[in-house]
């Protein structure tokens, strides 16, 4: 008999439907917030009126706005952005953007509960692989206000209290995880994300199928979060094709933001595989986009692992979600991957063979590649997969 646990995180609301605007000033009315500072991204804050139309709305409880935010979430931006919070003195943080901006703000607010103002004092909070393989988990305690989200992208950090953040001098990315720290409310206003890139919100949509597909196939699964991810699957293979061929719309976006929001479910609940766990360190040694490192990771992943039949069944399981009835999940995810114009190779993303070693090195002290369901023991094995992907 198997034996396993599911820890539900302290969010609270997901609202869909109700404009960005009206939806933030409502939550911050709920919770009684009189000082709300926005933390962005500085493309959306100063190219779109997405952020100051909130800002606009809050009025004189818009306490201030930082938009710094850089992909693969450095730890200089992390810590810039705990200093403009702690001068603004708010009482709740809304993240506008997608999976960097919410990670800014949830590293931000463990340097605040901690009171990290340093950059490498951050090493102390970090979750750790153990040289046997088990995790070393920071006691991080409760920060000075909570996070409310408005996402723009479909990476799913909105729905998770585990974030990543990036080590520049070594180049490697850490993952951070707090009761708290994750955002109290999600809010999912598909009118706002028709400013994020095409190629940046269907490749995140891969990152969406990933996050369902490493559940699904994860060595110690969820039946909750099998059932969110198997019909996240349904929804996403049907909801990307619409929004590459009808950008503007908003039933489609919709419709694949709640397939992002079941697939999140496994995240830090089951554990993933090498394809998350690789993909970090892509980003950080190499700075792949990570809606690229799923397109061109995943398919790969899932032929290493089918090898030995690690999780064969579970991978038909996903090929049925997917449409297709030979079993297949590895061609199954390829395939939707192709429909939307994104990469399937390493080589199509910049990555280079001599870079392979500095990308396998940091894979290793990731707590993913250390869970994949065919065991990755050595480096050897990442390499091995690198070659398959390039």
């Amino acid at each position: 008999m198997h034996s396993g646990t599911y820890d539900y995180i302290a969010q609270e609301r997901v609202s869909w439907g109700t404009p960005a605007t009206e939806a933030v000033c409502d939550e911050a009315t709920r919770r009684g917030a009189e000082r709300v500072f926005i933390v962005a991204s500085r493309t959306l804050n100063r190219s779109t009126p997405v952020v100051s139309d909130i800002a606009q709305a809050l009025g004189s409880r818009c306490a201030g706005i930082f938009d710094e935010c850089r992909e693969h979430t450095p730890r200089e931006t992390v810590i810039a952005a705990a200093g403009a919070v702690r001068d603004a003195d708010p009482d709740l943080i809304i993240s506008v953007g997608g999976g960097t901006v919410i990670d800014t703000v949830k590293v931000l607010l463990i340097a605040l509960a901690e009171g990290v103002s340093d950059e490498n004092a951050l090493d102390n909070w970090h979750v750790r692989v153990n040289e046997d393989g088990s995790r070393h988990v920071p006691q991080v305690g409760s920060p000075p206000m909570r996070q409310i989200a408005v996402p723009t992208t479909l990476s799913g950090a909105e729905f998770s209290n585990f974030g990543g953040c990036t080590d520049t001098v070594r180049r490697v990315k850490h993952g951070y995880t707090g009761r708290e720290i994750g955002p109290v409310a999600v809010l999912l206003d598909p009118a706002v994300t028709v400013h994020t890139p095409e190629w940046l919100w269907l490749s995140t949509g891969i990152r969406a199928v990933d996050h369902a597909v490493e559940s699904i196939c994860s060595g110690a699964p969820a039946p909750l979060v099998d059932g969110c991810a198997l019909h996240a699957l349904d929804l996403l293979r049907q909801a990307l094709p619409g929004c590459r061929s009808r950008p503007d719309d908003l039933d489609a976006r919709m419709q694949a933001m709640h397939g992002a929001w079941l697939a999140s479910q496994g995240i830090l609940r089951v554990p993933y595989g090498a394809s998350h766990g690789i993909g970090h360190s892509l980003g950080a040694a190499v700075g792949v986009s990570h809606g690229y490192t799923s397109c061109v990771l995943l398919p790969t992943v899932l032929r290493w692992n089918n090898e030995l039949a690690a999780n064969r069944e579970r991978q038909e399981w996903v090929a049925r979600a997917m449409g297709r009835t030979d079993g297949d999940a590895a061609a199954a995810v390829e395939s939707l991957i192709n429909s939307l114009g994104l990469p399937t190779r390493l080589r199509d993303v910049g990555v280079k063979q001599e870079q392979f070693s500095q990308i396998a090195e940091g894979a290793m002290e990731n707590i993913w590649v250390r869970s994949n369901p065919r065991p990755v023991r050595q480096v050897e094995d990442v390499l091995q997969i690198l070659e398959r992907a390039w």
